[in-house]
């Protein structure tokens, strides 16, 4: 986005840069180890497609066994589709606890799992590592950050080494290629539960967004139920975008539980210069998800750049609003991208998470990374 206009571009213009990037995701707001396993989902199904499978290890701290969180349903989507390209670690109690409450046993958990990353990190065996809530385990005081920040700084070049949770420490935030926060905004008393909206400079929008749909997958494995989902994508009418690989995965391995569809020109749309085809192609995908959600088929809708599409004034808002309001109570609706001005569905949301970037190695000119940013 630019202050003249909105645009995405694809993928095939891009160069591919070979080094991998130290990724944090951190703050308050939605989003962290979702956009996590977004990474890990487009990084597995680029693999699928060459001669080298990308290998993904999900450690995660703080995440004993004994409660459920997020994203396991997530993980055991991606565990059943890809057994042989994800390896999952949890370390850590199972309830929460502060300063205060730390005890021998944390530190040794938290020493477990930081021996395994460190295994994983030098064993040159895999292509992405998750150290998933490793941020509030350095907050805690359970690892040294110096001893951390230090075998980081010496990981293979290849390696993408993605970190989540709050309070990254200031040291491991100099270290980062790309730090992305996640800031929670207010909702207003009038949000409907199972509407999520992600929006920002940052990264981590649409593959928060992906996470979502692994978890709709994973809870209807676990369930013995087909949880659908349905994904549709405003502004990218082209081939090569970031999520193509991830989205690809994702149909190949549950072919009955995912559709996908896009709509709009393979260019840019700026401000001021919208064309007849963009107001058509708009209006094509809304009519599609605006039958989606209505038709109750779909446990997970995600409105993929629905927010600029609705910015560049090629949507009218009071649809969507209308749509929104009477959606299945059990369809969750996900909404993303960038938008100058909030439209009024913002306030219908329930979870409202804006990524703020911080640091992103594009900004110093670091090509992207086939597989990670597209």
């Amino acid at each position: 986005m630019t202050r003249n206009g909105i645009g995405i571009k694809t993928a095939q213009l891009r160069s591919e840069r070979i080094t991998g990037q130290l990724h944090i995701y951190d703050g308050a707001g939605k989003g962290k180890s979702q956009a996590a396993l977004g990474v890990v989902l487009r990084s597995i199904g680029l693999g699928i497609n060459s001669s080298i499978p990308s290998r993904v290890l999900l450690l995660r701290f703080l995440k004993g066994p004994g409660r459920s969180y997020d994203e396991d349903a997530a993980i055991a989507a991606l565990q059943q589709g890809f057994p042989h390209l994800i390896d999952h670690v949890r370390t850590g109690r199972a309830e929460y606890f502060g300063t205060e409450e730390i005890t021998r046993f944390d530190h040794k958990e938290a020493q477990r799992g930081w021996d395994i990353a460190k295994g994983a990190i030098a064993s040159d065996l895999y292509s992405v590592v998750v150290l998933d809530e490793l941020n509030p385990v350095l907050d805690l005081g359970l690892l040294g950050v110096e001893e951390v920040v230090k075998t980081l700084r010496k990981k293979p070049e290849h390696l993408e080494i993605i970190v989540t949770g709050r309070n990254a420490p200031q040291s491991l935030l100099d270290l980062a290629d790309l730090h992305s926060e996640m800031k929670p905004c207010h909702t207003q008393t009038s949000a409907l539960p199972g509407i999520e909206i992600y929006t920002g400079a940052g990264k981590g929008k649409s593959t928060s967004a992906l996470g979502k749909a692994l978890q709709a997958i994973g809870r209807g494995i676990s369930t013995d139920q087909s949880h659908r989902v349905f994904i549709m994508q405003w502004l990218k009418g082209g081939t090569g975008y970031t999520e193509d690989a991830a989205i690809a995965a994702l149909k190949s391995t549950y072919p009955n539980l995912v559709d996908h569809l896009r709509n709009g020109r393979d260019a840019i749309v700026w401000r001021g210069q919208q064309q007849e085809l963009d107001y058509m192609e708009a209006e094509r995908g809304w009519e599609i998800a605006q039958a989606a959600i209505a038709s109750g088929l779909y446990k997970t809708v995600i409105l993929d750049e629905l927010n600029p599409t609705v910015d560049l004034e090629l949507l009218e808002v009071d649809p969507i609003m209308q749509t929104l309001m009477r959606k299945p109570a059990d369809t969750e609706v996900i909404i993303t991208g960038r938008c100058f001005k909030p439209p009024a569905y913002f306030d219908l949301a329930s979870v409202h998470s804006e990524m703020i970037c911080h640091k992103h190695y594009a900004e110093r000119g670091v090509d992207l990374k086939r597989g990670v940013d597209f």
